[in-house]
């Protein structure tokens, strides 16, 4: 198994066996870290953190050359700086990324219309009705390759298999810059030497409560009673384990598959004790994702906050909104709220504002009066003035002076619409 820095990867041969195999998983390498490199070559080759250059910002992305030093993604950037002290820290270019994902996103329809995007550098393809003109999946996945080099300057790593689930575990797998197919009748030898954290849906504590009973691997799920399993997991963790080990997986390529939330959130350079400073920047964040919910047509009935404190202890807090909105008013008022009813002991290190249970605008129809009818056309012109004049071109007085820390990040971003 790839450990993310490239390596122990494995790929396939020319002549691979791809029989039985509809679904590809496509995987841009170090997508942040390797635009960076496509604009600046300079920096081929070496490590590269894509982050604030603050020591107390993020990092949103790593180069492989980084990455070896045990360099991750979201891990501070002071820590992967003492990790790695050679590396080069470049701030991201959201616009930028966003813009080579349309590219990237245009290819894969190019070959099918079945197109699930995951996030902005990652995409499941279901290519069965793209064989008489394309070839086999295989076939398929070589040519992707090619063309996304050749369109986009990029590689990108490709897992061809039967089900969603194993084809995303085979591009991990052949990372970076690689293709692995994994024949539907080899699917059960390809799961059973890996270890159980490599599972979609299992997570740390998961893993950890399998292992402290002995099961590390595949194989020892398979041999394992599911009444043990549950025990250890809980019922419907169990049963969808179960399942994913032996390589059943019945989750289609889902063309209309909607993002379930929108969150910025933005780590300070210093940690923050001033209530007035942290209410502008929940107010600059929700502002933030208010405008990406009205780009995309989405809004949202629950608005949840993030906060984290000196000591790293994080909280959540969420709430659900009478109506669904997009309006970063409503959004920013109600994150204020549960903002309010914290008790913050000490200075804050990290806040962020998301929205979930995010729906298309407008599907409860016009309603009898609206609150927010002023404050609708106010961030319409503001809408209208970013798409001329570019994002920040007008802001709140409040927040005049720019923002306390290195970068707001988006969580998860969406690769842009193909309309």
């Amino acid at each position: 198994m790839g450990r993310g820095d490239g390596t122990g990867r494995l790929v396939s041969s020319d002549d691979a066996d791809d029989t039985g195999t509809d679904i590809l998983h496509v995987d841009m390498d170090a997508f942040y870290a390797s635009v960076e490199v496509l604009d600046d070559p300079s920096l081929r080759g070496k490590p590269v953190i894509v982050g604030g250059f603050e020591g107390r910002g993020v990092v949103s992305s790593a180069s492989y050359e980084a990455r070896r030093f045990g360099v991750r993604s979201a891990m501070n950037v002071g820590q992967a700086l003492r990790l790695c002290p050679t590396a080069i820290t470049v701030r991201p270019n959201f616009e930028r990324y966003a813009a080579l994902s349309k590219e990237v996103m245009r290819i894969f329809h190019d070959v099918t219309p079945l197109v699930e995007p995951l996030s902005i550098d990652e995409a499941f393809l279901d290519v069965r009705g793209a064989r008489r003109l394309w070839g086999s999946p295989g076939e398929i996945a070589r040519t992707l390759r090619r063309r996304v080099r050749a369109e986009t300057g990029l590689t990108c790593s490709i897992g061809v298999a039967a089900t969603k689930h194993v084809a995303k575990m085979a591009s991990t797998i052949s990372k970076p810059d690689g293709l692995l197919i994994v024949a539907a009748a080899d699917t059960e030898a390809f799961l059973r030497p890996r270890s159980v954290r490599t599972l979609w849906g299992i997570g740390p504590k998961s893993a950890e409560a399998l292992e402290g009973r002995g099961i590390h691997t595949v194989a020892d799920i398979l041999d394992t009673p599911r009444s043990v399993l549950e025990r250890s997991l809980g019922a419907a963790t169990s049963e969808r384990i179960w399942h994913l080990a032996r390589g059943l997986d019945a989750r289609v390529v889902d063309t209309t598959r909607v993002e379930k939330s929108v969150g910025h959130e933005e780590t300070f350079d210093l940690d923050i004790d001033d209530a007035s400073t942290l209410r502008s920047e929940l107010r600059r964040l929700a502002d933030r994702v208010g405008a990406r919910l009205r780009t995309h047509g989405w809004e949202a009935r629950t608005i949840s906050i993030k906060v984290r404190f000196a000591d790293f202890t994080t909280i959540s807090r969420s709430q659900t909104l009478p109506e669904a909105t997009a309006v970063g008013q409503r959004i920013g008022q109600a994150a204020l709220d549960l903002f309010d009813a914290v008790d913050r002991t000490m200075p804050v290190r990290l806040v962020g504002v998301r929205a979930e249970k995010l729906r298309a605008a407008g599907v409860d129809g016009p309603a009898l009066w609206d609150d927010d009818e002023e404050w609708r056309r106010v961030e319409g012109a503001l809408d209208d003035a970013a798409a001329r004049f570019g994002k920040g071109a007008i802001t709140r007085a409040t927040l005049l002076g720019g923002s306390r820390g290195g970068e707001a990040l988006p969580s998860h971003p969406r690769p842009e619409s193909m309309d």
